[in-house]
């Protein structure tokens, strides 16, 4: 149910997504939509002039339009540089935070997102003396090196 406080563009995209199978069906579309309404963007709904949409697509961009504040933004590749373990941090919960960073920002840019997780650790960590002598290409053999790393940190506590 979309409350009006959530990013819209991620409802529309769950949405679009249970209804997969009606996707070429716009009336279909635009009558089951409301059900996927809270009371609060009912009354938007509900106060739309009638025949003043005409397809789903201007649904969805009325939709948009209305509730444009609730647009999550993505964050900035940039977002990422400003990134660093913090003294005393764990491995673990650096990369939590690097990773969820990392899930706000739009694009492909992994070997970008490679290096900026290894210039986040201090010159002395283990794992970023890994990185530096055995580049890493992908994200998936970072992720795994990553959880490696993270074993040791645990066993060694």
């Amino acid at each position: 149910m979309y409350n009006g406080r959530t990013d819209l563009v991620e409802h529309v995209s769950h949405f679009n997504q249970r209804m997969v199978v009606h996707s070429r069906n716009e009336v279909l579309m635009c009558k089951v939509f409301p059900s996927s309404l809270g009371p609060v963007v009912m009354r938007w709904f509900d106060g739309l002039r009638e025949d003043s949409i005409s397809s789903f697509k201007e649904l969805t961009k009325a939709f948009g339009a209305h509730f444009v504040t609730c647009s999550k933004i993505p964050r900035p590749l940039d977002s990422l540089l400003s990134m660093a373990i913090w003294e005393g941090e764990t491995l673990k919960t650096y990369s939590d935070r690097y990773w969820e960073m990392f899930n706000e920002i739009d694009g492909d840019f992994d070997d970008v997102v490679i290096r900026t997780f290894k210039v986040g650790l201090p010159a002395e960590h283990d794992l970023r003396k890994y990185l530096t002598r055995k580049p890493i290409r992908s994200m998936r053999r970072l992720m795994d090196r990553i959880d490696e790393y993270k074993q040791v940190e645990e066993d060694q506590q």
